[in-house]
């Protein structure tokens, strides 16, 4: 077996559960600010404050949407003294939403930003 063959879909016939259940982890991350929560626990372990600071929303609502993700078991808990420290249970999750950041780039910009690098040695 190559190496990260277990991560490749190389057959159609999929479970029906896990068909639905990842409609409904889409269905989960078709929130923005989920999205953005995402975004930001792609670089580690955050609190309810610091991750509603950085995504322009109130620590309430973060924290619901913390609790959907939770649920979802695509974030986990860590608690410290008085505070909860959230981080991403694994890398999918952060995957899909950077798919889908750069699959709306493609549909938006000239010359998605992912892009970039790849792009420095052509002409504008």
């Amino acid at each position: 077996m190559r190496m990260y063959e277990d991560t490749q879909i190389t057959r159609l016939e999929a479970d029906d559960d896990h068909i639905a259940l990842a409609a409904e982890v889409f269905s989960l991350l078709s929130d923005p600010t989920r999205i953005r929560l995402i975004l930001a626990l792609g670089s580690g372990e955050r609190s309810v404050g610091q991750l509603a600071q950085q995504v322009g929303k109130k620590p309430t609502a973060v924290s619901q949407h913390l609790a959907k993700l939770r649920w979802a078991k695509i974030v986990r808990t860590r608690p410290e003294a008085s505070h909860v420290f959230y981080s991403l249970v694994d890398e999918h999750a952060a995957a899909l939403v950077r798919h889908g950041v750069q699959q709306a780039e493609h549909v938006l910009d000239d010359r998605p930003a992912h892009h970039a690098g790849a792009d420095s040695d052509r002409p504008a």
